[in-house]
């Protein structure tokens, strides 16, 4: 049967176009004009409608139906079209449709005629075209629970390809489209994830367009409904491959099938796929496959200056933060966007995590609180707490350039509290910042603020406090802290308190409650690494969680401090069988040697902890202790080493202490004398933890 227009439109809108073009309609070779037709319509003769239909063009009683059902459609009468598409029984046409569709041979070999396939075809096309109207006009009269699914039932096995044409390709493609969406407008989302599934793994000869829509319709519907899928039914599983476990796993499985077909060239490219997928792996913390994603989509998709940037905040994310850096650098150069706001408080941000890079943070700091105008000038506290952080990170070998460093970012972040002054992590980091100048009473004030601001739901502000409280040799208090923070704290959050607590415990001289508290802890993050799976080494722990490896590091040196050589080693071995090769093992194994008077053993551990770490400040002090002893000759190298160590951390008691001996045994008893008096007050402010570990 042939027709002057579409059978069926596509949106609304399309339809509407579609009903006002058509004024006649062509069947069995005849054509006859619908003005006739709809006059009788609009007197609601439906019958006399139907027989001139019939007459006209020689047609059935349910093929004219269709036709008159699918006119009233198009002129938007949706009622009349019910009520017309109500006078054929479908249900019937389904029926005497199946056996025609099973019988259907397969490719090979079609001894029925060419005439058995255009009536088969011509009816097929015609049920459903009536059924995916019939349910079109149900779903924009609100009255989708009428609907049945037909097309399935007419086609079980999926269509025979001698049944396929455009017409009826055309209208079970939509309508397997528009079943999931009845679905849930009828507010049963159950079978409306059915429905997908079965779009999706049944053989409706879908084309690729078509797929991809329901692909992504499936995918937004999983992120964002609240409904929680099972996983699909073992029968339409295949050996070996990946079975989702949740909502979240089969959308971003959707969402990445997408990408791979436009990769493919087989669908157009879609920006809402990429802002989909970019959601689900952030809830799940997978930024890392997000940039990998970004680097396979086809050039010009993007701008490069905007790929490189939302890599490099993938990357950031991931803590990859040397390959974001580099990132940036690249989007940054003068040839690109060299004053691109976000770009600059990102790589800032990155800088002021590393000493090496506080200076280069520095520049994109100042960079950006420059750049802050206009409609971004609410970013100009970031930018100045950003640029007192890098200040704070930079390392000098001058004790004035460290002073006015210090002094610089102080202002900074004071000047980004009077433009921000209800940001909790600004009042935060400037507590840190005070507590690592020993400005303890105003980092303890600071301290109290962050944890009134955020209600205590947040485990940093209680181990600050703590630690704050340690530095002023107040142990049973930041103990009763600890504990505090322990009552309101999850228990996959605990561990870091626990550490902390074991600490005080070993600080007021009270080793066994220490070790037991240890184990807990052990105990603790045991647990954690059955439940989120096995160890992976020490790059897996980028956040306040305190992995195993550092609970057995922990208990190897409260063994040696208590020269209990045989458990130390114990727990040496455990820490070992973790993370083979790291300079906190060297150091611990190095402590044991030396306290058994083994000093060349001790002084490769500690040599080789260097190796490993050149940077690793614990070594540089017990080298430079060791050497102080050896005569005057090896005073130079323990001094330089020595003072290196002070670069890096310029408030570590040790560190002054072993200096000042040097001095004393080269005979600068005026530099001696500076250098004890250093480390007798940082003793006397020294916290049981580094306040640099919560920041």
């Amino acid at each position: 049967m042939q027709e002057s227009q579409s059978p069926v439109g596509g949106e609304s809108e399309k339809e509407e176009e579609v009903g006002m073009a058509v004024r006649e309609v062509c069947a069995n070779g005849l054509c006859m004009k619908t003005t006739e037709v709809e006059a009788k319509l609009d007197e609601g003769n439906i019958q006399e409608a139907e027989s001139s239909l019939r007459e006209g063009l020689s047609l059935n009683f349910e093929e004219a139906r269709a036709l008159l059902g699918r006119l009233e459609y198009q002129r938007g009468n949706l009622e009349g079209a019910l009520r017309v598409f109500d006078g054929i029984d479908l249900q019937a046409a389904i029926q005497r449709l199946q056996p025609i569709a099973e019988k259907l041979p397969s490719k090979k070999g079609r001894p029925r005629t060419e005439s058995m396939h255009t009536i088969s075809q011509h009816a097929a096309s015609l049920v459903l075209e009536a059924i995916y109207l019939k349910a079109k006009s149900l779903q924009k009269l609100g009255r989708c629970k009428s609907v049945l699914d037909a097309v399935e039932k007419i086609f079980y096995h999926g269509i025979p390809d001698v049944l396929v044409d455009n017409k009826l390709q055309d209208t079970v493609s939509r309508a397997v489209e528009l079943l999931p969406e009845l679905w849930k407008q009828a507010g049963c989302y159950h079978e409306a994830m059915s429905a997908y599934r079965r779009a999706l793994l049944s053989q409706w000869n879908l084309e690729n367009d078509c797929c991809a829509r329901i692909q992504k319709g499936f995918a937004v519907f999983l992120l964002y409904s609240g409904v929680e899928a099972g996983p699909p039914s073992l029968a339409v599983q295949i050996d070996g491959s990946y079975v989702p476990r949740n909502n979240l796993e089969e959308s971003i499985l959707l969402l990445m099938i997408l990408m791979r077909k436009f990769y493919l060239g087989k669908i157009k490219w879609d920006p809402s796929v990429m802002e989909h997928l970019t959601f689900a792996l952030s809830l799940c913390s997978q930024t890392s496959v997000l940039a990998k994603q970004l680097e396979e989509v086809m050039p010009g998709v993007f701008h490069r200056v905007e790929r490189w940037k939302t890599m490099a905040f993938c990357y950031s994310g991931a803590g990859q933060n040397k390959v974001a850096l580099n990132l940036l650098r690249k989007s940054l150069h003068n040839h690109e966007k060299p004053d691109d706001l976000t770009s600059l408080l990102l790589a800032a941000k990155i800088c002021s995590e590393d000493a090496l890079l506080a200076a280069e943070g520095v520049g994109y700091a100042q960079r950006a609180i420059v750049n802050a105008q206009g409609i971004n000038e609410h970013l100009k506290g970031v930018g100045l707490r950003m640029l007192g952080l890098c200040l704070g990170k930079q390392v000098s070998s001058s004790d004035f350039e460290r002073s006015r460093l210090q002094s610089d970012a102080l202002k900074s972040l004071d000047g980004a509290v009077a433009l921000e002054c209800n940001n909790p992590d600004l009042i935060f980091e400037l507590g840190v910042q005070y507590a690592e100048h020993r400005n303890l009473n105003l980092a303890l004030r600071y301290a109290k603020q962050f944890i009134d601001a955020t209600g205590g739901s947040i485990l940093k502000g209680w181990r600050l406090l703590a630690l704050v409280l340690s530095a002023q040799q107040r142990f049973p208090e930041a103990e009763v802290v600890a504990d505090a923070a322990l009552d309101e704290t999850t228990k996959w959050e605990q561990g870091p308190l626990l550490r902390m607590k074991a600490k005080l415990k070993i600080a007021q001289s009270s080793p066994m409650d220490a070790i037991e508290t240890y184990r807990n802890l052990l105990a603790l993050v045991q647990a954690q690494r059955k439940s989120f799976g096995p160890y992976r080494g020490m790059d897996q722990i980028n956040d306040d969680k305190v992995n195993e490896f550092e609970v057995w590091h922990g208990l190897a040196n409260l063994y040696s401090s208590l020269s209990h050589w045989r458990d130390a080693e114990i727990c040496l071995e455990k820490a070992r069988a973790l993370f083979e090769y790291s300079a906190e093992t060297l150091h611990t194994e190095g402590i044991i040697c030396e306290a058994r008077g083994q000093i060349q053993e001790a002084l490769a551990a500690y040599i080789n902890a260097l190796l490993l770490e050149p940077g690793y400040v614990p070594c540089k002090i017990l080298i430079g202790a060791v050497l102080s002893k050896m005569g005057s000759k090896v005073l130079p190298v323990a001094r330089s080493l020595l003072s290196d160590a002070l670069r890096i951390e310029p408030t570590n008691r040790m560190a002054w202490y072993y200096l000042g001996v040097v001095h004393k045994d080269d005979g600068r008893v005026g530099d001696a004398i500076d250098c004890f008096q250093a480390a007798s007050m940082l003793e006397e402010s020294d916290p049981i933890e580094s306040f640099s570990s919560i920041s």
